[in-house]
């Protein structure tokens, strides 16, 4: 059987810091990041991609908002403007690759897969909502949607000040179509889905299948997914060669193997920032303790060169 890889593709792969976020900037980012992973498919490897959505996801919120605002169009709750950003940014990724692909003439099929992802309605995050989303309002603002809709805020600690609304962000627990994804993967067609986390869905009491006003982490639900479908290998594309120890500090040193026992060890000692590198090794962590080989974390465009990037496995390479 071949070898099946993950690849998550991180925000940095679509949309770089300072750029205004226009589609060419995006198309060309996006081309530059898969041209990457020619050399795994030349290699003989299946592929499913996910891909994150975090300034699209912001920019729909923002034109629901404007809408509502200007013309009456009813705002669209967080899962729907989470399925447009899926739809949107996998037929961009698709579009490119299939360019890649020609170029370099390799034969492969394609798809991609609007994700719903399952949370539990019980998950504790449910009752301390942290992800903020959407726009900065005033607190006048704030208040009339707290009302009107039951929207949950937290002040922004920015200077810009102002009210942003927060939603949860529970663990996800399964990815709709996961058979599907990896049976298409092992005959060969290179999977995208689960875009953003996935969209977020829970059971009701009556098994009825409801949407969930949350964020899922992205990593997270890649993590998943991969050790879901039996993947070998999970890789997490973001803005950095290597995983830093010490980061910003004199001591500071890039690493490029780690075991799970250690990296644990580097979590719990407060070594990766929460706002960042953290979830990324949580995730690679939760592919490894469900059977993975190997998490690697990587810059997007380093991909295809092999003495770049973080490699976690349970022992250490050889």
């Amino acid at each position: 059987m071949k070898k099946l890889a993950l690849i998550a593709l991180g925000g940095n792969a679509l949309l770089r810091g300072g750029q205004e976020g226009t589609i060419d900037e995006q198309e060309h980012n996006t081309t530059e990041t898969l041209e990457n992973l020619v050399f795994l498919l030349n290699e003989g490897y299946d592929l499913v991609i996910t891909h994150g959505n975090g300034p699209q996801v912001g920019n729909i919120l923002l034109r629901n908002e404007a809408g509502q605002q200007l013309y009456g169009i009813p705002r669209m709750p967080v899962d729907i403007c989470v399925a447009d950003s899926q739809g949107g940014i996998g037929y961009m990724i698709e579009r490119m690759l299939r360019n890649v692909l020609i170029k370099h003439n390799i034969q492969k099929e394609i798809v991609t897969l609007v994700t719903m992802v399952e949370v539990k309605r019980d998950d504790p995050a449910f009752e301390n909502p942290t992800k903020r989303i959407g726009q900065i309002y005033t607190k006048k603002e704030a208040r009339a949607l707290q009302v009107e809709k039951g929207w949950v805020f937290k002040e922004e600690v920015k200077k810009s000040g102002g009210w942003r609304r927060v939603v949860p962000s529970p663990r996800p627990i399964r990815i709709s179509n996961e058979k599907v994804i990896e049976s298409l993967a092992r005959q060969g067609t290179i999977v995208i889905a689960s875009g953003g986390g996935g969209i977020p869905v829970y059971h009701d009491e009556n098994k009825v299948i409801r949407a969930a006003e949350v964020v899922i982490d992205k990593d997270l639900a890649s993590s998943l997914l991969a050790a879901r479908i039996g993947a070998n290998e999970f890789y997490i594309l973001t803005d950095v060669p290597y995983v830093f120890l010490d980061y910003k500090k004199k001591t500071e040193r890039w690493v490029e193997f780690l075991n799970y026992k250690d990296t644990i060890k580097y979590l719990e000692a407060g070594q990766f920032s929460e706002g960042s590198m953290a979830p990324k090794i949580r995730a690679c962590l939760q592919f490894i303790e469900q059977g993975g080989y190997k998490s690697v974390i990587t810059e997007a465009t380093l991909l295809d060169d092999r003495k770049y990037g973080t490699k976690i496995t349970m022992d250490y390479e050889d």
